[in-house]
This record gives C-alpha cells, structure tokens and sequence, in this order.
C-alpha cells in the first residue's frame, strides 16, 4: 500500500528521540513542496506543564495520523475479535479448519487482510521497509523480530528436556542472495572463534548455527531498514533448551544456597542486595558441615572489604569455577551432605556453553557493524536464570563504550526487583552500561501450571496489581540509576498507559528529557497505537515491536501472541473506543478517504 511513496526514506522524518532523518541526496523540488513534514518536537500531542512534560493519548487525529481509514477498521475489528475467550482458545483449531476449508493460498491472503496484517510487518526484509519507514517518519522505531517459530511443546520434566515455544527457524531465507557466502563468513577466524572444521557435541547444535544466521540476516535487516533500531535475539535458539534448563538448575542451587546462609547469619530480612555474609563465619559454618575449600583466603584475597560478601561476590565463582570447584559446593539434602554444584553437567555442556557465548559474540560485532541494538528476550523461568547469566556476560564485555546489549526483566516474577538491582550494582562495580527492556511477562499460565504440576513455589506475583507495582519499583529504581549515574538505559515495554504516564512523570521529577535518549518506549506491532504515535511525535524515543516472516511460518508466533495478551485484549475497550471516535470524526470531516502524509 505505502511502497511508491516509502521507497526511500523520507526527507525530514524524525528519530526516535526526536532527531531528524538525513539524506545523502537533498529533495527534489516537487518533495519539497509536496507531503508536509512531520511535526518538530513540542507540537505534536505534547504540552509543557510547571512540572514538566505530559502528553495527550486521547487526541485521536494526532494518534492516528499514520494510519489510513481501512487500517483503523481493520484494527477495530481484530482487536475486537481478540477479546473473545473461545476465539484465542481455539485459535490453532480454527487457523487450521480455515486453511482446510479455503485452501492455504486464499487463507493466507485472509490472514494478510487481517491478524497477520495487524500483528506482522510482512515476509521479508523488503516486504517490511514501507511499513518500519512510515512508522519511523511518524517518529517511531523499530525493533525488529524475524519471528519464526517452531510450533513444539514442553517435553516431560522427568526427561528434563523442555523445548523453547519461541526458537527462530533458520531454515528459511529472508532473502535470494548471498546465503552461502554468509555461511561461510561467520566461521572463520575471528568471526567468534569458528573455523571451518565444526564439530558438535550434540546434533542440535548445527541448527542453533543455522539460528545465528537467521538473526545475523535479521540485524542487517534492522540496520539497513532503521536507523538506531533494535534486533530481538532469542537465547533457546542459539542454545539447547536442554542445556539452558540444566545451567538454569545450577544457577539456582547456588543462589538459593547464599540465601540459606543469609538466613543462617541473621540476614533474610533484608533485601538481596543488601545481605552480607560474614567470611569467618561463613567459614566455620562450611567446615563444620563438611566443606574442604579455603572460603575466607579466596575473598579477602580478591576484594578490598575484606570480612564480608554479598551476592555479586557470591555469583563470581561461577566465572571462575575452573580455580574455585572445591567452593562450589551445595547440600544434597537426601544424603546430608554436600556435593560439587557442577557434579552433573558435563564437559561437553561446558563446551556448549562456551559455543553459545561465540555466537553472542558474532552477533554483537554484526550488530555493532550495522549500528544496531540486541534484544535478549526473556523466555520461561526454567531457561531464564542462564539466560540472564549469559546475557549479562556479554553486556560486560559489549555495553564497556555505550549501550549495545539489553537485558529483558518479567516483572510478574517475584525476584524480578531482585534481579535488576543486582545487576545494575554489578554494571556500577565493573563500569559497563546497564541495559534493560522492562515487561510484565507473557508465560502465566504456563509457569503456575509447571510449579503446581512439579511442586515448587509459584514463581509468579498473585495478582496484576502486585505485578505493576513491582514494575513500577523496578522502572523507578532504574530511572534514579540513570539520573545519577547516566550509565544505563531502560525500554518501557508496556501497553499500559498508567505505566507510561507513570515515566513520564517520574522522568520529569529526575530531569531526564527526551533528547537524552536514555529512556525508550516499546509496544508491539498492531496494538497501543494511541500511546505510541503520540510519544514519537512528542519527541520521545519509541519503538514497534516488529515481527516478520511467512504467513505460514509465523501462524505459532500468531497463536502464541494471541494466547499471551488475552488478559489485554478483553481490556482494550479504551483503544477500540478511540479507534471508532478517529473514524466518526473522519466520516463526519470528509476525512475518510485519509492518506498518510509523510
């Protein structure tokens, strides 16, 4: 629809975070004179209060501006159709009937017309750049999502085997060419530690390959397409799951154990940061349950405040579990003694491993080579503490100059205030930039039906209420750290608009301004366009979620999504009810036949 007018990007379009978009090759006369720019920061939906900036979401001329009436109608519909139960309970059955009633070429060009033109940029690369440059002439960005899924299930815990519901399929190209030459590329030396002999330990492992060149096509997608743009990488496609779930398992033995001895020390009320662990006692309390290690000469070999440890000091032996195996050791509760932590995983694991962070790192430097951001997301809790543990290592050795690498934090999880705070004092302690993308969650159901059916505490916050206060304690403690420090930066990616209001006013109250560009805003494609149109035209740095792939390929990323945002489906009578106002008026102005200017 917008190809002949967003064949190039448009001359004067603005940034996210209110930059403008500037051109090699200066405007033809009849550009100059033609489709009228967007407006400059300030004027759009924006006001300036005595307690600084606010904007309006319920100007619906303004939000909607870049949309054309049928693309409003369409939204209407959808999202309507979106809050029925049956309808996103069923809808694989439906999906597949639909196919097998119409046949699969007329039933993909419904979905085109509909949910997959709603919620998906398009097929490819090419496909997608009308719609990431109208977005971005409009002051929206793009994080960009190749959003191929494999449409698996969780296998049986008792195998320990669970598979990623949300792995990238690399088997099929986002473009005609150059696919054999990229292949060959990444592996050599210096391209993150290949060369052209690969072995693997495990047969999955060639496909997790296959999965990095799927993003890598992805990044240069993001870089070719938007400028300062994300690329969202999922970590159980550049590892098993398997692997993820067992790292995860040592991970959490760990940390469970510190907070054992926390309590042991008098400690657990305290937040986790701020418990400390006393080295002799420590020590004492080890030896006399049967611990061989020197705890006390490790630490106070390697830290100035000798006498005391915290979590941070605590996790550091796990980087450094090739000198330290005899301190990595945690109770076996059935034998009553104490075991090595890393007793069960095997080398071939930690070659794994050390693959996985290879193919992170190629991903940085193609990222950094074409001006884009990584996005990790956050899967299920099993995977999520390796997920986090490994992305938090690449950002210590990719976020040193500027923030390349973001962290995602589940704000329903009831550790989340504790994972970010600790993070953040682990990025103050070693000097890198702080990079987080906030969210409430998307797996609920999933996590509570796996604690009740396996046993463990629900990892999840009771209630939403419970789980926006603990976003917004997460949001405001990040907030102070950018203020104070200005090295970190955080993603807002939230469709509430309390939460939203809720930024800007504590952005405000920090003197953090939109042109700092330090603080983003994110909603995925096809919803909350009332929150952010106006943002990007206020000045403010936000960003689509940007999902792509074929229309067959993307039906499981459609089904999950669709599963995912049920609760803010059946709640989205504020955005329908806009959505009808902006058409009302535009019948009622002789504005129906609306066409983007830009």
């Amino acid at each position: 629809m917008f190809a002949a007018r967003a064949a190039a990007a448009p001359w004067g379009a603005r940034l996210p975070g209110g930059r403008r978009l500037r051109s090699s090759v200066p405007p033809s006369r009849s550009a100059q004179s033609g489709p009228a720019r967007p407006r400059s920061p300030g004027t759009a939906g924006r006001t300036r209060s005595t307690s600084g900036i606010s904007v309006d979401f319920t100007e619906t001329r303004e939000a909607y501006k870049s949309k054309e009436s049928l693309e409003l109608l369409r939204s209407l519909v959808v999202l309507k159709l979106c809050s029925y139960d049956f309808l996103v309970e069923k809808n694989k059955e439906i999906m597949d009937l639909g196919e097998t009633v119409l046949g699969q070429k007329a039933f993909h060009q419904l979905l085109k017309m509909t949910f997959y033109g709603q919620f998906v940029a398009g097929e490819d690369q090419n496909a997608i750049k009308p719609l990431i440059e109208k977005n971005l002439a409009f002051g929206v960005g793009s994080v960009l999502d190749y959003s191929v899924e494999e449409d698996i299930g969780s296998i049986k815990h008792e195998q320990k085997e669970t598979n990623s519901c949300a792995s990238a399929a690399g088997k099929h190209s986002l473009g005609e060419d150059h696919r054999e030459k990229e292949s060959e590329e990444l592996f050599v030396s210096g391209q993150g530690g290949w060369n052209g002999a690969r072995t693997y330990s495990h047969p999955d492992e060639a496909k997790c390959d296959q999965h990095m060149e799927t993003f890598i096509k992805c990044i240069k997608a993001s870089g070719g397409s938007s400028i300062e743009g994300f690329s969202a990488i999922k970590m159980t496609a550049l590892g098993r799951p398997q692997l993820l779930l067992h790292f995860s398992e040592v991970l959490m033995k760990w940390q469970r154990f510190f907070t054992f001895l926390a309590t042991q020390q008098g400690q657990d009320g305290l937040e986790a940061v701020e418990q400390r662990l006393e080295l002799t006692q420590l020590q004492d309390f080890l030896t006399k349950v049967g611990a061989k290690g020197d705890f006390y000469g490790w630490f106070t070999g390697k830290q100035e405040s000798a006498g005391y440890i915290n979590i941070l000091d605590w996790k550091s032996l796990i980087d450094d579990r090739e000198k330290a195996s005899d301190l990595l050791v945690v109770p076996n509760v059935e034998l009553g003694e104490l075991e090595p932590l890393f007793k069960t995983f095997t080398a071939d694991e930690e070659k794994e491993l050390k693959r996985i962070m290879q193919r992170l790192d190629v991903l940085a430097k193609h990222a950094l080579e074409n001006g884009v951001r990584l996005m990790v997301d956050a899967e299920q809790t099993y995977f999520q503490p390796a997920i986090s543990k490994l992305t938090v290592d690449l950002q210590r050795l990719q976020n040193r100059e500027k923030p390349v690498i973001f962290n995602t934090y589940q704000c329903y999880l009831k550790e989340a205030y504790d994972s970010v705070t600790a993070d953040v004092q682990l990025s103050r302690r070693e000097g890198w930039h702080f990079a987080a993308k906030l969210v409430r969650g998307a797996y609920m159901d999933q996590e509570r039906e796996r604690a009740a059916e396996i046993g463990y505490d629900d990892p999840i916050n009771p209630d939403y209420e419970s789980t926006s206060r603990m976003y917004h304690r997460c949001l405001d403690y990040v907030l102070k750290e950018i203020a104070l420090n200005r090295r970190a930066s955080v993603m807002v990616a939230s469709h509430n608009e309390d939460t939203v209001k809720h930024t800007l006013r504590r952005m405000n109250q920090l003197g953090l301004l939109p042109r700092d560009n330090v603080v983003y805003f994110g909603q995925l494609l096809g919803m909350c366009d009332q929150i952010s149109f106006p943002l990007g035209q206020a000045g403010f740095a936000v960003y689509k979620y940007v999902p792509y792939g074929p229309v067959s390929e993307v039906m499981p990323y459609l089904s999950r999504r669709a599963q995912e945002n049920r609760g803010f489906m059946k709640g989205a009578q504020k955005e329908r009810g806009l959505l009808w106002k902006e058409l009302k008026r535009r019948l009622a102005s002789g504005e129906l036949l609306h066409r983007p200017l830009y």
